[in-house]
């Protein structure tokens, strides 16, 4: 196979920019094999920027066609896991979008299915793997002798700014039929993986959650978490699509340094010569009031400054899509198995359920009630 066919699900915002990039031979071992949407007028548009791309208007036809090796779910949240494994059923490679899935036991489904079928490529376009600053700081965790056992971390990222226009846009968006959630499955899903993929999941969860604070939606647009790893360390995670000059800044604390990533484009390293609690144990009191005065804190620790390209552009989702195709074609690794969905998935709902409970939660989290409290919500919003 020199070239993967895929097979674009949803000709929205997402499924056309895949289509636009694959078209511009942005993506050198793929093509377009079929389009699929379920609205009548996404044909015409199909007709126009994809001419002589096979359209349909059932995805289960178009799996069945012969006409792609592997597909794309842009579509809502709830039908990510659905058709990934209808996909997979049929012997057709499958790439979620981001999240896997709405809830646990959905993206369960998909993951036990996909393991029947090692066969097959499976993968979740988590973009934001690809970014070399974050995949920097992931390689300085994995090095424990850095900045040693993690103590805190800290995330704010509040550059999440949607208009009430924005909302008004869609009937699904921003539902718990639609999406299942606000920020935390829409905008926010990306921090959340790279937090557990670079820091580990936490054991327990308290979140403190707003619902239409700020915009008129039925779900979350505000979010402060704090997060409990089980061996002393310490978290917060912050998110909201309000601040419209928003913050976006990372902070993971160590017994040996210290990494701070601002804007996602600097990341500023500093590297104890001597692990902190060393230093408690040994250092003189006159060295200490030294320290506060001010004389030589560089003399403890070795900082490093590095600064890395915007993360916008397409890029990242090329590279996705790039790395998806070679592991169908040569067995390339994968940035991102597809069965690592779950993790950001897990983290979402532990923060809602603590919210909706007004309490920790621990992990994993109780899935039949999580459920339960979110087909609550999702009847509750029909009958409005």
């Amino acid at each position: 196979m020199a070239k993967v066919k895929l097979g674009i699900i949803g000709l929205g915002q997402q499924g056309g920019a895949y289509g636009n990039f694959i078209k511009e031979a942005r993506v050198s071992n793929m093509e377009i094999g079929a389009i699929c949407d379920n609205d009548p007028e996404k044909k015409k548009r199909a007709d126009e920027e994809f001419s002589g791309v096979p359209f349909y208007d059932n995805y289960i036809d178009m799996l069945e066609s012969g006409n792609v090796d592997a597909i794309v779910t842009c579509v809502p949240h709830y039908l990510h896991p659905e058709m990934g494994i209808e996909a997979l059923k049929r012997d057709v490679h499958a790439l979620l979008e981001k999240p896997a899935g709405v809830y646990t036991k959905q993206v369960k489904e998909i993951n036990d299915f996909a393991a029947t079928k090692p066969n097959l490529t499976y993968a979740i376009m988590f973009n934001q793997r690809t970014n070399e600053l974050y995949r920097k700081v992931k390689e300085i965790i994995d090095n424990g002798g850095e900045i040693g056992t993690i103590r805190r971390t800290n995330w704010l990222i509040t550059t999440w700014w949607r208009p009430q226009g924005y909302y008004d846009a869609g009937s699904w968006r921003a539902t718990w039929d639609g999406e299942g959630g606000g920020v935390l499955v829409n905008q926010a899903p990306h921090q959340i993986d790279l937090l557990q993929w670079i820091c580990g999941m936490p054991e327990k969860v308290y979140t403190k959650a707003q619902y239409g604070y700020q915009r008129n939606i039925p779900v979350e647009d505000d979010v402060t978490t704090i997060l409990d790893y089980g061996n002393g360390a310490t978290g917060v995670f912050i998110t909201c699509t309000h601040d419209i000059m928003g913050t976006d800044r990372l902070e993971i604390h160590g017994d040996k340094g210290k990494i701070v990533v601002v804007d996602s484009k600097k990341v500023t390293i500093k590297r104890l010569h001597t692990p902190e609690k060393e230093m408690s144990d040994k250092m003189s009191m006159q060295e200490v009031a030294k320290l506060f005065q001010g004389e030589g804190p560089g003399s403890i620790y070795q900082e490093e400054v590095l600064e890395f390209e915007s993360v916008w552009g397409g890029g990242q989702h090329v590279a996705v899509l790039e790395n998806f195709a070679a592991n169908i074609i040569d067995n390339t690794p994968l940035i991102a198995p597809g069965s690592d969905g779950i993790n950001g998935v897990e983290l979402a709902n532990a923060m809602h359920l603590s919210s909706w409970l007004n309490k920790e939660v621990s992990l994993p989290i109780d899935e039949e009630l999580y459920l339960e409290e979110l087909n609550r919500r999702r009847n509750q919003e029909k009958e409005s």
